[in-house]
C-alpha cells in the first residue's frame, strides 16, 4: 500500500524500492496495479497533517 500511495503523488518521478528477494520484488512491481480509494488517500493525508514529521 505504501508503494501504491507513493505512486499517486504527482511530484514523485521514481519510486525507490529495496527488494531483497524475488518475491518482494514481484510484490513491489505489482504495486503499480493497486488503486487506493480517494477516501483512503484523504485519511492518509489527515494522519500526515497530524504527524507531519514522525521522526523529529
Amino acid at each position: 500500500m505504501a508503494l501504491a500511495f507513493v505512486n499517486t503523488r504527482p511530484f514523485v518521478v521514481s519510486n525507490i524500492i529495496g527488494a531483497t528477494t524475488m518475491e518482494q520484488l514481484r510484490e513491489n512491481i505489482a504495486s503499480i496495479d493497486i488503486t487506493i480509494s480517494n477516501e483512503a488517500i484523504q485519511e492518509i493525508e489527515m494522519v500526515h497533517k497530524a504527524n507531519s514529521n514522525p521522526a523529529p
